[in-house]
C-alpha cells in the first residue's frame, strides 16, 4: 500500500523503479526487526558494564562487590546472546550501537527504578515464564514507542518511519515463541513464509494495481457516486483499488480473505469510519463483479471465493 501510494504520487516514475523501492523497503523492515532485537542485547551489555564499573570503584559497597546478576543471567536474554541466526544477521547488517551507548545507559537507569524490575530482582524464585515476562515488559515499556530510539533509527533509514509498530509486534511474537531448554530460544521468523510465492504475490499486486489503475479508478468512481469525492480519504481510494484488483486479477486469493485484510488495513492506516465505508463499497462491488463473471478464482480451497 505504501509503495503504491508513493508510486502514484510520483510523476512519470517507471514501474520498475517503484518495484525496486518496494522490495528494498521490505528488506529494510527486516533490518529494523534485527535492530530492535539487538537492543535487548545492548541493555544487557549496559547492565554488565554497570556491574564492572561498580567493582572498580575506589570504595565499592557490598552490593558493588557482590552484585545481583539475575538480569544479565536472564535465560531469555542469554538465548538471544546464543542465537546464531540473530548474530549472523547483526554481523551481516553491521549493527553496532556503540555510538549510542549513552542512550542505552539512560534507558537501563530508568529500568532500575521500574517496580516490576525491582520485584523481579528481589524474588526468591522465578520460572522461565517470569524471566520472559520481564524481558517482554522491558521491550514494551522502554524500547517500543521510544522517541529517542526512533529518532536514531529514522536517521539510519527513511523506510522505517511507518514500520515501528509492525516490527514491534514481530519482536513481541519472537519473544513469546521462545521456549525453555533451547540454547538459542527459538527460530527467528523469516521475512517471507514462502519466498518464491510471497514475492510473486507482492509484485503481482503492485504491478496489476498500477497497470489497471484507470479501470480500477472507474470502478471505484462508479461505486462511490453518492459520496463527495473530496471527503473520501485518499488511502481509502487506494485500498479499494488494491482490493478490487485482487478480486479481478489475483486468482489465488479468496475474496473473503481480501475483504478481511483490507478492512484490517483500513483500521490501522485510515480514518475511524473507513472500515465501514470500505466494507460497504467492496461488498457491493464484489456482488456486481461476480454477476458480470469478472471474478475468477482458482486454486486449493478457493471454490466459492
Amino acid at each position: 500500500m505504501q509503495a503504491l501510494y508513493a508510486y502514484q504520487s510520483s510523476e512519470g516514475e517507471p514501474l520498475a523503479v517503484g518495484e525496486k523501492l518496494l522490495q528494498l523497503s521490505l528488506e529494510r523492515v527486516y533490518d529494523l526487526y534485527i535492530h530492535e532485537l539487538s537492543l535487548l542485547l545492548e541493555l544487557r551489555n549496559a547492565a554488565l558494564k554497570r556491574i564492572e564499573e561498580g567493582k572498580k570503584k575506589r570504595l565499592p559497597t557490598e552490593e558493588d562487590l557482590n552484585p545481583n546478576t539475575r538480569f544479565v543471567d536472564n535465560p531469555v536474554l542469554l538465548q538471544l546472546v546464543n542465537n546464531k541466526v540473530l548474530n549472523v544477521h547483526i554481523e551481516r547488517r553491521k549493527i553496532d550501537w556503540t555510538d549510542h551507548a549513552e542512550l542505552t545507559r539512560r534507558i537501563f537507569n530508568r529500568i532500575l527504578q521500574d517496580d516490576k524490575y525491582i520485584e523481579y530482582m528481589a524474588a526468591p524464585e522465578l520460572t522461565y515464564r517470569d524471566h520472559k515476562r520481564l524481558v517482554q515488559h522491558i521491550f514494551d515499556r522502554y524500547l517500543l514507542d521510544n522517541e529517542d530510539i526512533e529518532f536514531v533509527l529514522e536517521e539510519k533509514s527513511m523506510f522505517w518511519m511507518n514500520d515501528f509498530e509492525q516490527v514491534g509486534t514481530m519482536v513481541g511474537r519472537t519473544l513469546t515463541d521462545f521456549r525453555e531448554g533451547k540454547d538459542h530460544g527459538g527460530t527467528l521468523p523469516p521475512l517471507y513464509s514462502d519466498p518464491e510465492e510471497d514475492k510473486q504475490f507482492m509484485l503481482d499486486l503492485f504491478r496489476r494495481t498500477a497497470t489497471y489503475n484507470d479501470e480500477l479508478t472507474k470502478i471505484v468512481g462508479d461505486k462511490t457516486k453518492n459520496w463527495e469525492t473530496d471527503r473520501i480519504a485518499s488511502i481509502d481510494i487506494l485500498l479499494l483499488k488494491m482490493a478490487i484488483c485482487e478480486f479481478m486479477h489475483i486468482p489465488s486469493i479468496p475474496t473473503r480473505v481480501t475483504m478481511n485484510e483490507y478492512i484490517e488495513i483500513a483500521k490501522e492506516y485510515s480514518t475511524p469510519k473507513s472500515k465501514i465505508f470500505i466494507n460497504g463499497v467492496l461488498d457491493k462491488t464484489l456482488a456486481d463483479l461476480k454477476a458480470q463473471g469478472l471474478v475468477k478464482k482458482a486454486g486449493k480451497g478457493l471454490i466459492g471465493g
